[in-house]
């Protein structure tokens, strides 16, 4: 995903953008399909920021569609509506709080947005309960997640913060040896 992001953002590279975007968005349908609790998550992701006006690119809408219609396509595991509601309030708070400039003087909030920390304590808080429910079944009948998601979300995380911070070093490496992108 970031890759995509920045081959787009940084190098203007629409091809790049687009071969990893596709990439990107078979993999996240293919989870979404499998699992109700990444279906919540990147639903969420998918509406908050079509609200938040980011879905303004090609590539953007190369991917929303073909992951529309892989969740037609192949279905949607069942979804917790409370949990939808809470991923896709957190994802649009991350996407306007990220890019928003007042928030450049407010050094915590700053920090929060930078990070996006409102998915990953929304995705933390579903976990929390998914456990209470767990030891204590007694509490069911509301759709949240297995504990084990925040893990899973915290390593996807990873995984684009990584790719961010090694996109130029494995771009120009590429582009410098092959001139794939030249």
């Amino acid at each position: 995903m970031k890759i995509s992001d920045d081959a787009l953002d940084e190098k203007k590279n629409m091809g790049l953008a687009v071969f990893s975007g596709l990439i990107c968005v078979l993999a996240i349908g293919y989870l979404s399909v499998n699992s109700s609790d990444a279906a919540t998550i990147f639903i969420g992701i998918m509406v908050g920021t079509f609200l938040s006006g980011k879905v303004d690119r090609l590539a953007h809408i190369i991917t929303l569609i073909i992951f529309l219609s892989i969740l037609v396509i192949f279905g949607i595991p069942p979804l917790g509506v409370i949990a939808l509601l809470i991923c896709t309030i957190a994802a649009y708070l991350d996407e306007m709080g990220n890019d928003s400039s007042w928030l450049k003087s407010k050094k915590k909030l700053n920090i929060f947005f930078k990070y996006r920390l409102a998915l990953k304590l929304a995705v933390l808080f579903l976990a929390m309960g998914g456990l209470i429910q767990y030891l204590h079944p007694e509490y069911s009948g509301i759709i949240l997640f297995q504990p084990e998601t925040f893990i899973y979300f915290l390593l996807f995380d990873l995984a684009y913060e990584v790719a961010g911070l090694l996109f130029n070093t494995i771009y120009e490496g590429l582009n410098g040896k092959f001139g794939i992108f030249g």
